[in-house]
């Protein structure tokens, strides 16, 4: 199929934001420094911000040989962020009544190993104990034949499990393939039609293709990998049916950000199946897997919570990322193997997610080193403090606080570490060195600029 231009890729997207041009020069430099460094010819990029596409761009060599630059025209394998949409496509055919999440394998499948036990909830949480078909990072000999899903259901999930149901969290591709024939064999049409109907079509995600169904276009990207430090080397896809229904898919940067504007959005999914798709699943041992249905969900030390997916196939490595309560997205997709893309996706989280301008943290800190100085000579300032706060320095805690500090002399380093709302206050911790000790110091500041809580905690200082 042809693949449109990019102005019309994003027709059904809302209208653009725009990044800061500081932030986009930032964003290309991320971007060009890892593929130097890493040595993968090209990466294409969709960034999401205030929930619209902010930035879309193509770096570096599609084709090597001859050199053929990137567009953001062009379409990347996404691999296993395909999963995320087909567990989706689950979800859609239970709002439609089709199937049940609790519904066990052997309604559909009664051959494979111990079908009555697991359930479909399990095949898309990777809970089901069935066996990766697809766990090495290159294709293997057996992998360069062309092979049908039902015979790697027949040698994967006919073997014994490899743990209980529902009792570990272990990725296998085998579980999707498995979900995959369960949508055909509900709906009676290919997957693909399924998830153009219901899904890709919906959203304008126009440029999607299933790679074990249509034909690669000669104007796509190569597959490429390093062997060591050597120079990037064309490789071989996988034999034909080993991606399809665990990887099957390929699109643009773009299109697969408009995928996580309907999830950021809720544009596709009732709310009670969004929430299926993106809550933590449990072992039955009550421990979080990190995962939920084909989508991977944390929250930050900052606060950010996080739904994310990888995706490798062979020659090409995916990274897309999605902060809803951020309305953030960041997609990533490069045609060669290696970290390049989950450094760039890394370095991209850091920049936009970046602390908010903090304008007061002068001032607290100016005002944070006077008390301690105040109470390194014994005589702390009492219109820092709060009156809790004056009642916690004692004349006694004050003398410990001198006799142990004082002797210390003058900071040689003094600055704020962390900084968060809490309690009608501000909550900032601040690291403090002398020439043989090191502090935390917590503190809560009220809304006059008055400490609340000035704690002096000793830490080990760094050599």
């Amino acid at each position: 199929m042809n693949i449109r231009t990019g102005v019309l890729l994003l027709a059904a997207v809302p209208a653009f934001a725009q990044l800061p041009p500081a932030m986009k020069t930032s964003v290309d430099e991320i971007v060009r420094t890892v593929l130097e460094a890493t040595g993968v010819p090209s990466a294409s990029i969709a960034i999401v911000k205030d929930g619209k596409p902010a930035y879309i761009h193509a770096y570096g060599d599609a084709k090597l040989s001859p050199k053929v630059a990137a567009t953001p025209e062009m379409r990347y394998k996404i691999a296993s962020n395909s999963k995320q949409i087909l567990a989706s496509a689950i979800l859609l055919l239970a709002e439609d009544r089709k199937l049940s999440l609790d519904d066990t394998v052997s309604k559909y499948l009664p051959g494979l190993t111990r079908a009555r036990e697991i359930t479909i909830r399990q095949l898309l949480s990777h809970t089901s104990g069935y066996q990766d078909y697809y766990p090495l990072d290159y294709v293997a000999p057996f992998m360069t034949h062309d092979v049908t899903a039902q015979q790697i259901l027949d040698t994967w999930a006919k073997k014994p499990l490899d743990f209980e149901p529902g009792t570990r969290w272990q990725y296998s591709n085998t579980n999707y393939v498995a979900a995959g024939v369960i949508v055909e064999k509900i709906t009676g049409k290919p997957l693909i039609e399924f998830l153009r109907a219901r899904i890709l079509d919906k959203l304008g995600m126009q440029s999607a293709i299933d790679v074990t169904r249509e034909k690669w276009n000669t104007a796509d990207p190569d597959g490429h990998t390093r062997f060591a430090a050597g120079p990037p080397r064309a490789v071989a896809p996988e034999g034909n049916g080993w991606m399809w229904a665990a990887g099957e898919l390929a699109m643009t940067a773009s299109d697969l950000a408009k995928w996580d504007l309907s999830l950021m959005n809720g544009s596709l999914l009732k709310p009670s199946s969004l929430r299926e798709l993106t809550t933590d699943v449990r072992t039955k041992s009550g421990v979080g897997t990190g995962y939920g249905l084909g989508l991977g969900v944390s929250v930050l030390a900052n606060g950010h919570l996080r739904w994310r997916h990888s995706g490798g196939a062979s020659g090409f490595v995916s990274m897309n990322t999605t902060y809803p309560d951020d309305k953030v997205s960041i997609t990533v997709l490069t045609n060669g193997e290696g970290t390049a893309a989950s450094t760039i996706a890394r370095k991209l989280e850091e920049l936009l997610l970046a602390p908010a301008a903090d304008p007061d943290a002068k001032d607290c800190l100016e005002r944070a080193k006077k008390l301690f100085a105040g109470l390194q000579s014994g005589h702390p300032d009492a219109g820092l403090m709060s009156d809790d706060l004056k009642f916690y320095f004692t004349p006694e805690t004050v003398a410990d606080f001198a006799a142990s500090l004082g002797p210390l002399g003058e900071p040689t380093g003094f600055s704020q570490t962390s900084r968060q709302d809490r309690g009608g206050m501000v909550e900032r911790s601040f690291s403090v060195k002398t020439g043989t000790r090191a502090f935390n110091v917590s503190t809560y500041v009220l809304p006059d600029g008055r400490f609340a809580q000035f704690l002096v905690l000793p830490m080990v200082a760094d050599r």
